[in-house]
């Protein structure tokens, strides 16, 4: 977020009430009409759908600094997703038309929200494509590769660490749990991946990414 634009989000939305989550907590159910935008300012937030097999896929996190549900507080059409706490999350609670005019009076804000918006959208057109015409390895590698990008902690080695699960990544990529697994063991046993207690280190993204343009 631009230096200027992220300073008024913050001082707009830090004067109104604040609310603290632990992990695992909906804030908003599926069909219902959420009335509030949230800020994050620390924590994850994920929006997901539910699959007819009753297993979680997810369309999008939310980080510090996000606000959201933008989509259903400018155009409120009716909402059909899930929104929930990946970790322990701390956030405040705007009335939707109160940050709805905020956007409109502040240009720099409302263009900002727009180009990350479209960064949003570069990311979910790469699903689609591997989606469509990857198989279930590209498909891991590439949302590994968005991991890295968006939330892993880079290592002075050039490695990066990622804090995920199998069961999250199956569910971000649409893939099965046992897949992933699968999948998993073949990158480890190219070193290209190592499981360290409960985070996966990614040697590089460099060979994530040469692995995808092969594949691709």
């Amino acid at each position: 977020m631009a230096e200027n634009a992220a300073t008024k989000v913050d001082i707009f939305f830090s004067s109104y009430p604040e609310r603290t989550y632990p992990k695992g907590q909906i804030l908003v159910f599926a069909d219902e009409n959420p009335e509030y935008v949230f800020y994050v300012t620390s924590g994850r937030v994920r929006k997901y759908d539910v699959s007819y097999r009753g297993e979680e896929v997810i369309i999008n996190v939310f980080k510090a600094p996000s606000f959201f549900p933008m989509s259903w507080a400018i155009n409120r059409m009716p909402n059909k997703f899930f929104y929930k706490t990946e970790t322990a999350t701390t956030l405040h609670i705007v009335p939707a038309d109160e940050a709805i005019q905020f956007v409109r009076d502040n240009p720099d804000v409302m263009f900002d929200l727009l180009s990350r918006l479209y960064k949003g959208l570069e990311g979910l057109y790469g699903r689609l494509v591997h989606l469509m015409s990857g198989t279930a390895h590209s498909r891991l590698v590439y949302e590994l590769l968005i991991e890295c990008r968006r939330f892993g902690q880079k290592q002075p080695d050039g490695s990066c660490t990622l804090a995920i699960s199998e069961v999250d990544l199956a569910a971000r990529s649409g893939l099965s749990r046992e897949t992933v697994s699968r999948e998993i063991s073949k990158l480890k046993a190219r070193n290209i991946i190592q499981l360290v207690s409960k985070t996966i280190i990614v040697q590089s993204t460099t060979d994530l990414e040469m692995l995808l343009g092969a594949e691709l």
